[in-house]
């Protein structure tokens, strides 16, 4: 399993450092998790398996602009740093 950066309690980061941008995780079968279902799987010995590709939690990464990206657990949306405007428009365009 790569190191997976965590906060000073020894958990899984919510935000990226520097930055402070939300992340998610990315398990060995190219799924999704929010960090709420990760730490819930890393504290149930879910995420150290690799035969477990669902579980199996390979990277981190940052969530831009990505306002459908879905946790594979939850379901619940991932937040993102950068989301569109109230009328769909990507507030970066024209920067």
């Amino acid at each position: 399993m790569p190191t997976l950066p965590r906060d000073e309690a020894g958990s899984l980061i919510i935000y990226s450092w520097p930055g402070g941008y939300p992340v998610y995780y990315i398990t060995a079968d190219g799924g999704t998790l929010c960090p709420a279902c990760a730490r819930d799987a890393e504290l149930q010995g879910l995420t150290n398996d690799p035969h477990d590709p669902q579980w199996h939690i390979v990277a981190v990464d940052v969530n831009y602009e990505d306002a459908l990206l879905l946790c594979d657990d939850c379901y619940e949306p991932i937040e993102c740093a950068y989301p569109p405007d109230e009328e769909g428009n990507d507030d970066n365009a024209n920067q």
